[in-house]
C-alpha cells in the first residue's frame, strides 16, 4: 500500500483511511495542504515542477504542498511539505480551506501563507526551477504560462 490518507466527506468529517492513489482513482475526498511562500519583501515563491514528475510535469505552480497524511491537521502537513520540499522553516498561518475541484480528483485545501526569511535549497525531484516574483508578476504569469490547474482555482480563493 502506498501513502495512506483520511478519505472525508463533503464537510471535511473523517470516513476511512484509505490509499490516496486509491482516492483519486475513485475521486474520493481527502486532504491537501499547501503553503503560499512570501520573502522579506513579499514576492511569492513560483516553480516549475521537474519534467519527469509523475503530475503535471513541466508545470508552474505557486504553491507548496501535499496531502495531509493520517492522523496530521493541515498545519503540521504544511510545515511539514515546507521541510520536504523547499528545506525551509517559517511560521505558518492558515488561511483559508476550500473545496478544491481538482483536476485529476477533488478535494478540501488547506491554504497557508509563510514569510521565508532565509535561502531556500528546493528538493529538485520537485522542483526544477524556481524564482521569487512580485504578485503582479504572478498574476501575469498565472495568464502566460502552463500552471497546474489547481494552483489557479485557488488563487482566485486567495484573492476572492
Amino acid at each position: 500500500m502506498g501513502e495512506l490518507v483520511e478519505r472525508v466527506d463533503e464537510h471535511d468529517r473523517v470516513l476511512d483511511i484509505v490509499d490516496r492513489d486509491k482516492a483519486i482513482r475513485a475521486r474520493w475526498l481527502h486532504r491537501v495542504a499547501t503553503v503560499v511562500c512570501r520573502d522579506d519583501a513579499g514576492r511569492i515563491f513560483v516553480h516549475r515542477r521537474p519534467e519527469d514528475s509523475t503530475r503535471f510535469p513541466g508545470y508552474y505552480n505557486w504553491l507548496i504542498g501535499g496531502a495531509v497524511a493520517v492522523g496530521e491537521s493541515y498545519e503540521d502537513a504544511a510545515r511539514r511539505e515546507l521541510t520536504e520540499e523547499l528545506r525551509a522553516s517559517g511560521r505558518i498561518r492558515f488561511v483559508l480551506k476550500f473545496l478544491c475541484q481538482g483536476a485529476i480528483a477533488p478535494y478540501w485545501l488547506g491554504l497557508h501563507e509563510a514569510v521565508i526569511d532565509r535561502a531556500v535549497a528546493p528538493d529538485p525531484s520537485e522542483i526544477g526551477w524556481y524564482d521569487w516574483l512580485p504578485e503582479t508578476d504572478l498574476r501575469k504569469a498565472l495568464r502566460q504560462w502552463a500552471f497546474v490547474p489547481d494552483s489557479i482555482e485557488a488563487f482566485a480563493k486567495y484573492h476572492g
